[in-house]
């Protein structure tokens, strides 16, 4: 039986065979993926190149999006501004799924962070 590695993330214990391993640290397989599949929030390269796919494909406003982020866009539309942890609580998603919605959401320029007092908003852009 081979040894267990504690994941650096979740603190799950995994076979050492089943470890992977980047950045100097150790995960488990739903860390590992976790932590690789970000997709950036400001990325200005990432928005011009969303904005130039949208553009040639003919999409405007929701069109193309998940029902996820069409749901999470209305919500906004609709309430005006909300929280992160609000639209994390509201649609039940993890911080990093949430994000990764966010930042989709945000390369197609329909919404966007903005700072009152000491509190980030999700707003419309």
């Amino acid at each position: 039986m081979s040894d267990c590695i504690r994941c650096q993330k979740c603190g799950k214990d995994v076979p050492e065979d089943e470890v992977f391993a980047t950045g100097g640290k150790t995960f488990c397989e739903d860390c590992y993926i976790d932590v690789n599949n970000r997709i950036r929030v400001c990325d200005p390269w990432g928005e011009r190149s969303k904005k130039i796919y949208r553009e040639s494909h003919g999409l405007e406003g929701t069109d193309g999006l998940t029902d996820q982020q069409k749901e999470i866009y209305e919500y906004i539309q609709s309430q005006g501004k909300a929280t992160m942890a609000d639209i994390g609580k509201r649609f039940n998603l993890s911080e990093a799924e949430l994000n990764n919605q966010f930042a989709i959401l945000r390369h197609c320029q329909l919404l966007k962070g903005k700072k009152e007092g000491d509190s980030v908003y999700i707003v419309p852009w």
